[in-house]
């Protein structure tokens, strides 16, 4: 089972890369399911349903998020309809959404940190809680695990080892060079990255991220422009035992006018 995960998609540069290079190689690498990161893609916050759509429509099969899935209003009805977008597994109760899904027998599961993010409630505990009351419980389960400090994310990693196939980090952008198998078969990464501009920090356009560091003044974030990058992670799975087999890095650039 060939899985692809890709990282956090910003804005419509990051779309128009999605839609450039998700079909070609999902026929490169004969591709079982495609995830990615959403939480960005609407304008470099947030996910609204026409936009969740045409993200299906370029062959991803599964939308994940994280803290921004609820800065455009309009997604928060379609979180508890059928459409595969996921929000955070450890919110509260009572939020709208669900925090994962079964598709093609893979489980697909959403959750959030909590070092330098919000008050929410524990992802180890939510995962816990998850693991055990599924019945039966799939072979194969891919958690992304949205955070914001590495050692957050290496102790899910280590925490959840050979009891998922994989545990992918989204949030920061800048894909780490950390992919590689745990001792019991989980795959592995600290950040898959970002689909977004090359020349950018973090997606958004340099010189207003600048002048936010310069001023400390609330200058209105944009979307970067000019070339952008790709970064994924393919993780071949197991069928029968649900241990990953492999993870690479997929990292490619498009140039846009």
């Amino acid at each position: 089972m060939k899985l692809l995960l890709i990282g956090d998609i910003v804005g419509s540069p990051g779309r128009r890369a999605v839609a450039k290079l998700v079909p070609a190689l999902t026929r490169e690498y004969a591709l079982n399911l495609v995830i990615a990161n959403g939480e960005n893609a609407a304008g470099g916050r947030g996910l609204t349903p026409r936009i969740a759509d045409e993200l299906f429509g370029y062959g991803i099969d599964v939308i994940t998020s994280g803290n921004h899935i609820w800065n455009k209003r309009e997604i928060i009805p379609y979180l508890d309809s059928q459409l595969p977008v996921l929000r955070p597994l450890n919110y509260p109760p009572g939020v709208p959404g669900r925090g994962y899904l079964q598709t093609g027998g893979i489980l697909v599961v959403n959750l959030i940190g909590r070092t330098f993010m919000d008050n929410y409630d524990c992802p180890f505990r939510a995962m816990d809680k998850l693991l055990s009351e599924l019945d039966p419980c799939p072979h194969i389960i891919v958690v992304d695990f949205h955070a914001e400090a590495t050692s957050e994310k290496r102790a899910m990693g280590f925490y959840l080892d050979g009891r998922v196939s994989a545990v992918v980090g989204t949030h920061t952008h800048v894909g780490t060079v950390d992919a590689y198998l745990l001792p019991e078969g989980t795959a592995y990464v600290t950040d898959v990255g970002m689909v977004g501009p090359s020349n950018s920090i973090i997606g958004d356009d340099i010189d207003t991220i600048m002048q936010r560091f310069l001023t400390q003044l609330p200058f209105r974030l944009a979307v970067g422009d000019g070339g952008v990058t790709l970064n994924s992670v393919l993780i071949e799975v197991d069928e029968a035992t649900g241990n990953a087999l492999s993870i690479e890095r997929i990292d490619r650039e498009v140039q846009q006018h």
